[in-house]
């Protein structure tokens, strides 16, 4: 096997062969006038698919989710979300510099809050020593949870919550097809109960660039205002979006393949002499750590020479993530790899 193996994210994908035709293929115009078709077909297809109104399409997940923190939020006021959010671990101090709000940083279990977890967290009204609680942003799947994900049912007791307190709920759905397919939930109740939904193309998807932020025809006309001032205007993006309407036709129903490879990347784990313990693996996420006598940076390195890349992911942490570019090949040299590596092998 010589081709490298990059388990470091399912954002390393690139377009397949039918993807790259269809983008080639794809009528365009100009976005920022609202003249690219393509792009509007693909803001209308996933709006329909979660059952919301309308949709805006942006280079990124960290835009659509930035975007949808200033629309819902003011100065001085403040979000809820689990401390290990993507909004709040890997935007960059996003909330606070684009938005002048200040998080409230819940600790949930392996990235998911509770109802009660969020009511706790949710500040009174009549104390000025606090800021104002205006949002609550879950993720699905969670990250840093390794690939935990809300069920419906447990987004819809948030949303009470929410609700009962004039809160407005995002989603950042970064890999939300992932939680869809292990969840079994459709996709449409998500409009039943989140205020904005960002919907990422190009993790497990595939598509090359791109995510699509949902809500209310209103919340879309002030969404594209601070999408303009973000820098996220395009132009002939349809291009871009060509590629995310295939992925929405082609490459939804295969997760079930990545999550698959990635329980039996667990299992093998769990039988490693190297490996202290693994989160327990419901999607494409597979996240373990090592024995206290290796280092990520050793253990990284001694995959690197077999040809596979991944992710040091903190302190004798590392994760892999599978996603349509792995084969079945690569899938069984990669599980034969981590049979035979030894603790010797990888201890500094």
């Amino acid at each position: 096997m010589t081709h490298t193996i990059d388990l470091r994210s399912d954002t390393v994908t690139k377009p397949t062969p039918e993807m790259l035709q269809a983008m080639f293929a794809a009528p365009v115009g100009d976005d920022v006038y609202g003249e690219d078709p393509t792009v509007n077909a693909l803001e209308q297809k996933s709006a329909a698919l979660f059952g919301m109104e309308a949709g805006l399409f942006c280079p990124s997940g960290t835009m659509t989710n930035q975007i949808a923190i200033k629309v819902h939020t003011q100065p001085l006021t403040e979000v809820i979300c689990d401390v290990t959010a993507h909004i709040h671990q890997y935007e960059g101090g996003g909330i606070a510099f684009n938005s002048a709000a200040s998080t409230a940083l819940v600790h949930g279990e392996r990235g998911k809050m509770t109802p009660q977890q969020v009511e706790a967290n949710i500040r009174p009204l009549d104390n000025v020593h606090f800021p104002e609680t205006r949002l609550v942003a879950l993720e699905n799947s969670c990250n840093k949870g390794g690939g935990s994900f809300y069920t419906i049912k447990e987004i819809a007791a948030i949303s009470e919550v929410c609700r009962r307190h004039n809160l407005a709920l995002h989603l950042d759905g970064a890999r939300v097809f992932n939680a869809l397919a292990a969840s079994g939930d459709a996709s449409k109740d998500y409009g039943l109960y989140f205020d904005s939904i960002s919907v990422c193309l190009s993790k497990g998807l595939g598509a090359p660039v791109g995510s699509v932020l949902l809500g209310s025809k209103d919340f879309i006309k002030r969404a594209k205002r601070v999408r303009k001032v973000m820098g996220g205007g395009m132009r002939q993006a349809g291009y871009l979006a060509a590629a995310g309407i295939y992925a929405l036709d082609n490459h939804v129903k295969r997760l079930h393949e990545d999550h698959r490879r990635a329980k039996e990347l667990e299992q093998a784990l769990l039988q490693a002499n190297y490996v202290e313990s693994v989160l327990p693996v419901e999607t494409n996420i597979v996240i373990f750590k090592l024995n206290e006598s290796i280092t990520d940076a050793a253990f990284v390195q001694a995959l690197a020479k077999q040809h596979i890349l991944a992710s040091s992911f903190g302190p004798q942490m590392i994760r892999f993530v599978t996603h349509l570019d792995i084969s079945e090949e690569m899938h069984q040299h990669l599980l034969q790899v981590l049979h035979t590596l030894s603790e010797e092998q990888v201890r500094v």
